[in-house]
């Protein structure tokens, strides 16, 4: 059987309930199990004798077993086994007279208890490692590490002198010879003969080989309630035993060599062992030939040279099996380059592929006087435009050249700098005949649908359809609103009969009347606004399909309908997504295919979350980047308050306020991550719409880990479906996710709040992802008029929600949001010039990190240095496309901030490869990675 890094976990380990637990933090394939990396890994484990001991410190020694016994516990169910062990000879070796010590073990199982005492059966050599204490006036190690060591194996005090100076050097090696025990004969007595029909397994042949294991550092991986750390370690190393390793990486950068551990071959209960492949069978060096076969270099050799970095196999050893702490991180320094430089070069191909489509040129000046291009048969001949006299007239606007000018005079404010900035550049781009590709990034109410506005504006003006694309209904009947009112005093021309009959020739193929469609009239009218989103009726969904589908100049503000296949829009020349981080590559793709000529459309994606400006320079290398710093005038800043939950008379003063507030007429926001109590274990019933993570819900666990939502036991898919951007998970020692208190859930927090005298003849208002598009339109209406002036609700609000009169809003659970996340949220309030609060409710513990991340956002309202912060305490995978991308992201060691200069000098060499082999066609391993990496990464913007 040939292993590759895409065989299955479930053809090759035999324990199923370890192969379920392993597919729940997203390890299925070899490949994931490689990359799962370890968050930290141990010190080298001290050599001492037992009369060196120190309570409490780690300690690894060579002994025999003197004696053991099983002890039944009366008090309670359960064994109890002791042990006792003698160091004589070990300690000679150190120079220090020998001792005795305890090992003690419980346990409820017998059968567990007969395997240990078949283990440590009298007269047996074994090396021991843990923490020693102290009970009854004797030393004691409890359930520590146990290896058995063969019969017959070399263990004089020479020998074990010399592994003790060698291990004094700091790397494991051996003074003297490569085996110090060669020509000694054991000391101890020989071990008790097995049972009759045992077949008696010995954990190493040689002391040395024990010794040289529980020494060396051991990896600790995020682990869980199903699996431990040590199981995943277990695991890993017998894959790549099966793969072909049969030592670990050594310092002189050899997969094999002297002073180098055996990686011990797996038993057939834990790994399907191939016949022939037995341990005896292959040797270091066709193991390590058959290690670089299975696992190919990704990184150019030249560029591995010149950055003198690991081969990609020998790295996957030194992390998973390191000889030392610092051959571990050198092995994550090779691996975090070739993320730069797989990710860099990817970046740059995006780039190439864009400058060699085509894209519908829409020149300004020459907007209303040139014909649209011809797509597929040449488009009609538009009428004559009226003079430019007429147009003053029939808009009521200065005489312009060009539509987008003319909307932007009707503006009753001017634009900012930065505004007419942007506008100006992506009117450049829009110009060009390749696809615009540019990301406009501004916070909150700094103007990004005005400059989207005129971007669209320009594309009709010259003939062709923009599509505007929000990620909920709510969001997208906003921006239909606010774009119909904003463009009703301007004119554009209609286009000529035959264009006119194509449209009703389409309605009339989808069942619509004929009478429904835009006015065939040949004088001025109003550029047509279209919205299509799924909750539409039958009726009106057709309708705006024909319009859509009829190719007339115009804007089109969809929702993901807009991704459908019915949807076609044959002269778009322009897409514009807002909060574009809340769709995968594949949607957007979609719509480069409703063009009949194969042209791609010009994209221009918003987000209001923010992104370091160093992090998006390095990063976004695939899309020209322009940032709105500028808020309009009369905006106020939002005063933070961090409340704990537990302070009863600060959250009683807090309602109190709200309630002052919703008197004066404004309106109050209460956001909790759940829509009910029993979301926690109802994974799929949550119902948290796409707004609350549609992106992040389509997977589960990355490697990364298993993401705890609400208990410690859920999934990462299980925190994504509830809503909450939970990336703070908690880990002890080993690894193990920390279970924590609940989260609120909205009906929970209604029904309490409802009851409190503060709120007595208030009207409260749900909304959540489950509640359908109607009643979601119903609700936003009824708390804007002020009908239900309170608004209990799940994340859905976090993007796009504009209500003037809101003032307040309360997170609960708020210690467990992104930084970037709770920004968003707070951004709902203020929008109208009044003054307006933000209260953060926590029940973390004080002085932990989740209070210290909820005092940033306390103390600052500015998103670029929220965004730095989020960056700093949660990891650049996490924050710009890991486990939020919806899919199995190759960003798993990369820091895009601290990394920059790492970032930059891959993507120098990416660009000089590409220069001399754009297909990469000389770099096969290299162009499948790119290719996974674009794959695995539907978006590059962070989803919080």
């Amino acid at each position: 059987m040939s292993i590759t890094m895409d065989t299955t976990l479930a053809s090759l380990v035999t324990n199923k309930r370890r192969v379920s637990a392993l597919k729940s933090l997203g390890i299925v394939t070899v490949g994931d199990a490689l990359t799962y990396y370890p968050f930290r890994v141990t010190e080298p484990v001290p050599l001492r004798a037992i009369r060196e001991a120190a309570p409490g410190q780690q300690m690894a020694f060579a002994a025999v077993i003197r004696d053991m016994r099983v002890v039944p516990m009366n008090a309670r169910r359960g064994y109890r086994l002791e042990a006792t062990v003698d160091d004589a000879d070990f300690a000679r070796s150190r120079r220090v007279p020998g001792s005795t010590a305890r090992l003690t073990f419980f346990s409820y199982r017998k059968s567990y208890v007969d395997w240990v005492s078949m283990r440590l059966r009298a007269g047996t050599s074994v090396v021991v490692s843990g923490m020693p204490s102290e009970y009854m006036g004797q030393l004691q190690f409890t359930h520590p590490e146990i290896l058995t060591v063969a019969p017959g194996s070399a263990g004089t005090g020479a020998g074990l002198e010399g592994y003790a100076r060698g291990a004094a050097s700091g790397n494991g090696a051996f003074a003297g010879s490569a085996d110090p025990y060669a020509s000694a004969q054991s000391a101890y007595p020989p071990a008790a003969a097995a049972p009759s029909g045992a077949a008696l397994k010995y954990d190493a042949d040689t002391v040395q080989e024990a010794l040289t294991r529980v020494c060396r550092p051991r990896p600790v991986y995020h682990a869980s309630s199903r699996i431990s750390s040590e199981h995943i370690h277990e695991t890993i190393l017998g894959l790549l035993w099966m793969i072909g390793a049969r030592t670990s990486s050594t310092p002189d950068g050899q997969l094999a060599g002297a002073g180098s551990a055996d990686i011990v071959a797996p038993t057939t209960d834990t790994i399907a062992v191939q016949n022939g492949e037995e341990k005896s069978g292959t040797t270091a060096e066709s193991g390590a030939e058959a290690l670089s076969q299975s696992i190919p270099d990704v990184l150019p050799e030249s560029v591995r040279k010149a950055k003198n970095l690991m081969h990609r196999a020998e790295a996957f050893l030194a992390i998973h099996d390191p000889a030392s702490t610092a051959r571990f991180k050198e092995a994550i320094e090779t691996l975090r380059y070739e993320e730069a430089f797989v990710s860099q070069t990817s970046l740059l191909k995006a780039r190439q592929h864009a400058h060699k489509s085509s894209a519908h040129p829409c020149p300004l000046n020459e907007a209303l006087e040139t014909p649209r291009a011809s797509v597929g048969e040449a488009a009609a001949e538009p009428s004559a435009q009226p003079g430019a006299s007429e147009r003053g007239a029939a808009t009521n606007l200065p005489d312009l050249p060009n539509l987008r000018d003319r909307f932007i005079a009707s503006l009753p404010f001017t634009l900012t700098a930065g505004q007419s900035q942007v506008v100006d550049d992506i009117a450049a781009d829009l110009e060009r005949d390749w696809p615009m590709q540019r990301l406009l990034q501004g916070e909150v109410g700094s103007g990004k649908t005005v400059v989207a506005l005129a971007a669209m504006l320009q594309a009709v003006g010259a003939g062709y359809q923009a599509v505007l694309v929000a990620p909920t209904q709510v969001l997208a009947e906003q921006h239909y609103e606010t774009i119909s009112k904003m463009v009703s005093g301007l004119a554009l021309a209609q286009p000529g009969a035959k264009e006119t009959d194509a449209a009703a020739d389409v309605e009339g193929a989808m069942g619509v009347s004929s009478a429904s469609t835009v006015s065939s009239s040949k004088v001025p009218a109003e550029i047509p606004v279209t919205l299509l989103t799924g909750g539409m009726k039958l009726a009106a969904r057709r309708k705006a399909l024909a319009a859509a589908a009829s190719g007339e100049p115009g804007i089109i503000v969809a929702t993901h309908a807009a991704f459908s296949k019915t949807f076609q829009a044959p002269h778009l020349a322009l897409v514009v997504i807002d909060e574009q981080h809340r769709f995968g590559v594949e949607q957007r793709e979609s719509l480069n295919a409703k063009t009949d000529d194969g042209t791609t459309p010009h994209l221009l994606v918003m987000t209001a979350t923010p992104i370091p400006r160093t992090a998006a320079m390095t990063w976004f290398g695939d899309l020209d980047i322009s940032w709105l710093t500028e808020l309009p005038g009369g905006r106020k800043p939002i005063r933070t308050v961090v409340v704990n939950e537990a302070d009863a008379a600060t959250m009683g003063r807090m309602f109190a306020h709200i309630r002052a507030r919703v008197d004066a007429g404004e309106r109050a926001y209460i956001v909790c991550p759940r829509i009910d109590a029993d979301d926690e274990e109802n994974e799929g019933g949550s119902g948290v719409s796409s707004a609350a993570g549609s992106a992040r819900g389509r997977a589960a666990a990355s490697g990364s880990s298993a993401r705890t939502a609400a208990g410690g036991r859920a999934t990462r898919a299980a925190a994504d479906a509830i809503g909450i951007d939970d990336p703070y998970e908690t880990f002890d020692e080993n690894g193990e996710t920390v279970a924590r208190p609940p989260l609120h859930a909205v009906a929970e927090i209604a029904d309490r709040l409802q009851k409190l005298p503060q709120f007595q003849g208030i009207r409260f208002a749900t909304l959540t992802g489950r509640d359908k598009d109607d009643v979601k339109t119903q609700v936003m209406a009824d708390f804007a008029g002020g009908e239900t002036p309170i608004l209990v609700s799940t994340t859905v609000i976090e993007v796009g929600v504009d209500v003037k009169q809101a003032s307040c809003i309360v997170i609960f659970d708020a210690d467990r949001y992104g930084l970037s996340q709770l920004h968003q949220l707070r951004g709902r309030v203020g929008r109208g010039g009044t003054n307006s609060w933000a209260f953060l409710i926590s029940r973390a513990d004080p002085g932990s990190p989740a209070e210290q991340r909820l005092e940033v956002i306390h103390h600052s309202l500015d998103g670029a240095e929220i965004a730095q912060a989020d960056l700093e305490f949660r990891g650049a995978g996490d924050v710009l496309g890991d486990a939020q991308s919806g899919g199995k992201s190759s960003l798993k060691l990369l820091r895009v901030v601290k990394d920059a200069d790492m970032i930059a000098d891959a993507r120098t060499r990416a660009e000089q490869l590409l220069a001399a082999d754009p297909e990469l066609a000389g770099e096969v391993q290299l162009a499948g990675a790119v290719l996974d990496f674009t794959r695995g990464n539907e978006t590059f913007l962070t989803s919080s």
